[in-house]
């Protein structure tokens, strides 16, 4: 599962999106290691939750094929335009929607594969029209933004479906497995590492019934 090419993406768009680092990479290293249980899951649709730079919905587009549909949504119009760049950079069809975490979508439960790199910093609040200070600050706990989402996961998800989620210790991972189970899902910590004085952890979320 190799790093798509972003090499389209200059200093100047890093104004404006987050550019992958340490936690988009980990996550590209968790997604690898799942592979087999991805094969076998056999996901026909594949959502990003906050796109970014595109690098991570990218990279699953060419691991699932064109049998799996990629959807990739972000608050920031300029992330929508890179995560379209990047993919067309790299050869892969990924459809782009500009909202506000799943407000726009059909919660239908058609969602196979789910993945969020939420804002997680632990900041004092999470507003204002800064979209690249909103790509990174969390609120309290920094679980302001990826707590909105929780809710909506039971009905994003196919039966068979799995959500990762990207967090840090600070994030309280065991208070997020508790509310996750409240909601029907059993969660697994698939890789974690340890950088620049953050502990960066990769969850995985299933449902109890899987």
């Amino acid at each position: 599962m190799q790093t798509p090419d972003y090499s389209h993406l200059t200093p100047e768009d890093f104004d404006h999106i987050y550019e992958p680092s340490e936690d988009t990479f980990l996550l590209l290293d968790a997604l690898e290691e799942d592979v087999e249980f991805l094969e076998h899951l056999k996901p026909s649709l594949c959502l990003e939750v906050g796109s970014g730079s595109g690098v991570v919905v990218t990279a699953l587009a060419r691991l699932l094929g064109s049998s799996c549909s990629c959807l990739a949504v972000d608050i920031n119009p300029v992330a929508c335009e890179k995560t379209a760049a990047t993919a067309r950079k790299n050869g892969c069809c990924t459809e782009v929607v500009q909202c506000d975490l799943a407000s726009a979508l059909v919660k239908d439960r058609r969602v196979d594969v789910l993945v969020f790199n939420p804002p997680y910093v632990v900041t004092e609040v999470v507003s204002g029209p800064d979209m690249l200070s909103r790509a990174w600050a969390g609120g309290a706990h920094g679980r302001q933004v990826m707590d909105c989402l929780f809710p909506d996961v039971p009905h994003l998800l196919s039966e068979q479906g799995v959500f990762y989620l990207l967090v840090i210790m600070e994030n309280k991972p065991l208070e997020i497995q508790e509310q996750m189970a409240s909601l029907g899902f059993e969660m697994t910590i698939l890789k974690d590492r340890k950088i620049r004085g953050e502990h960066l952890l990769v969850l995985k979320f299933t449902r109890y019934s899987c």
